[in-house]
This record gives C-alpha cells, structure tokens and sequence, in this order.
C-alpha cells in the first residue's frame, strides 16, 4: 500500500511542476487533464504527507524515550506522545485505505457510453432506447451533459446502436460499472397473448480519453467516406459526410455519420476511437497488473449478464451482488443512486480486502 501511495505522491510532485511550465499552461487541453488529474490526488497526498509527518515525530519520540541521559519526566512526555501518535497513525492509515480504493485516475473523466441491441429483435432495440433514456434522465439529476455521438435507430423507434457521452464531475467513476449485458422480461406491445419475451442488449462504459493521453499517429489511421444511411440519414448520402476510421495496428474501428458536416463526423468518431483504444489498453495493464485479485463488478466483461429487468414484478435484480430492488419503473427514470451506491460500496469492500492481502 505505502510503495502505491509513495507513486501517487511523486506523481502529484510531478503535475505541480507541470502546471508550472508556461508551455504546458498555453495548451488548454494539456493544462484542464493535468488539473483534473492533480485535483483527484490532492486529498490522498495531503493524507500521505500528514502521516510520513506522523512516522517522523514518532521517530524522535522513541529517540527522546531511549536517550539515556533523559530524565524521568521527559521520558513520561515522550512516552505519552508516542500513545498519541500511535491512535493518530492508525486513523490516518484508514483514511489511507478508503482513498486508495476509491479514487483512481479515471474516476474524474467523462464517459463514452455504447448501447448495442442484443438478442431479442425489435423488443431488443426498444430496451436500448430505454436504457439510453435511463442513463440520460440520470445524467440529468446529477447536472451532467449528455451528447449523442452516433446512433443507428430501427423502424420501430429504437436503436441498434448508440453511443454518446456524459460529461460532467466523476461521470465515470459513477457509471463504470454499468458495463455488460442487460436483460428485460416484458409482454411486447405487439405480444397480443400476453406472453412474456427476454430480450438483452449490451452496454459498454469507457472513460473519455483526452488527445494528450492516446498517442494516434496518422500513418496508423485508415480513413473512409461513404453516404449515410438508414433512418434520417438520407439528407447526406449525396455528399458521403459519414466517416469511418479504422486504427491498423489494433484493428479497432469508429464511425459517424450522424452530421451532416464530413468534419464533424471525423472528429465525433476520432473521440470515440480515442476512447476505445484507451480502454484496451488499460483493459490490458488492469488484467496483466492484478488478474488474481480484479474485483466481479470492476472487471468491465461485457458478455457478462449483470442485470435483469422484469417488468411484470416490477423487479431489478443486479447478479453481480445479488441486489433486488422492487422499484423498476423509478430506476427506468433514472434514480440509480441506490444501485450505484451498492455497487461502489460492494467494490470498495473487495478492494480493502484486496489491500489488507498486500499488507
């Protein structure tokens, strides 16, 4: 635990050099990453340093306690202020642990939210606009911003994909763990012998990636203009204004064709490029850095079933901590606060516990 926290407060050292040097300050996105970054340690490092405070003072008193030629009553004192600092240390190595385990450097972006239609036809696509309407509603109670980067809607008014983002304070870090598949037990509106259908989509929660922290190189992209098709996109197929990019080395591709403007179209799908290649890649340090101990909801598996919505018991079930709530057409609004909450508590328990194993 203390070699983490010794990185962590060498980064924030780090960053305040940074945002010393003018050249870093006249590049505003640059400037906005490394702030964010060194607003998230700050609590942590100031705790860190409280308690090598501790360790030090500490160290004198036992010095003062052992000196030979001390007096009784110094000895007494220093006796006394060892006790003393001895609860201060146990205390500051607990608020140590619970900041350890709840912040991480993601946890302050904003996020890039993929919901796909799974099995289950047009009931699959309807629930994918109902969960995108969920987590809009809920960005909503937090004053976040939500923006539609790419969909592709269904005849009957649902989506076989969309994505967007959510901007706003610790998006992420609220919504990270809503990555994996959804089910929903509903009749249809067009099931006329009231028979209940299971269908399923996936959702998948990357952290935004900034352009400071994903080097593209050009030579790497391959870049493609086609005309947009589909629900409302007739109005641009004349001028090929979709793009889809493709990152050669990873074969990761991203795609828009939403606006009518070609530009527009290649920088929202660079965005999401950017983000799918940021979230391969820590995917890859998370797996390779702590496989044995990553905790169940943390692990992002999108072709895990985490939740289960069933409308006839009014019922959500999240499998992941065995939670069952009976208050499906509220959370269907958007108040996820009790299912977000008991999935950040149950994460920060098995990451305790993770951190009491390396101690």
């Amino acid at each position: 635990m203390f070699q983490k926290l010794k990185k962590l407060a060498e980064r924030h050292a780090e960053l305040e050099q940074l945002l010393q040097d003018p050249e870093v300050m006249r590049e505003s996105t640059r400037a906005s990453s490394y702030l964010k970054e060194l607003g998230s340690l700050q609590k942590l490092v100031e705790r860190y340093r409280a308690f090598e405070t501790n360790q030090s003072q500490r160290g004198e008193a036992v010095a003062l306690l052992e000196d030979p030629e001390g007096d009784a009553e110094m000895r007494s004192l220093a006796q006394e202020e060892i006790e003393d600092l001895a609860r201060q240390q146990e205390q500051l190595e607990d608020e140590l642990r619970n900041l350890l385990v709840s912040e991480d450097k993601d946890t302050h972006k904003n996020a890039i939210l993929e919901i796909r239609a799974g099995a289950g036809g047009d009931e699959a696509s309807l629930f994918a606009g109902d969960l995108m309407r969920m987590y809009a509603r809920y960005a909503e109670t937090k004053g976040w911003k939500t923006e539609i980067l790419s969909e592709s809607e269904t005849e009957v008014g649902g989506f076989k994909e969309v994505i967007f983002t959510i901007a706003g304070q610790s998006v992420f870090r609220d919504l990270r763990f809503e990555s994996g598949g959804h089910r929903v037990q509903r009749v249809p509106e067009t099931e006329s012998q009231g028979r209940i259908h299971t269908s399923a989509c996936t959702v998948a929660v990357m952290p935004e990636a900034e352009e400071i922290e994903i080097d593209i190189k050009p030579d790497d992209l391959r870049i493609e203009t086609y005309g947009a098709g589909g629900p409302g996109g007739q109005h641009v197929n004349k001028t090929e204004s979709a793009v889809r990019i493709t990152h050669i080395p990873s074969g990761i591709v991203a795609q828009c064709q939403d606006e009518k403007s070609q530009h527009k179209n290649k920088s929202k799908a660079m965005r999401v490029l950017r983000s799918r290649l940021y979230d391969a890649l820590e995917e890859k340090a998370r797996s390779e850095r702590d496989a044995a101990r990553r905790t169940l909801i943390g692990s992002g598996d999108r072709s895990q079933r985490i939740r289960t919505y069933n409308y006839p018991q009014n019922r959500v079930t999240d499998h992941r901590i065995n939670l069952t709530l009976y208050d499906l057409e509220n959370i269907m609004l958007g108040r996820l606060d009790e299912l977000v909450e008991s999935l950040q508590e149950y994460d920060r328990q098995e990451r305790l516990n993770s951190l009491d194993l390396e101690d």
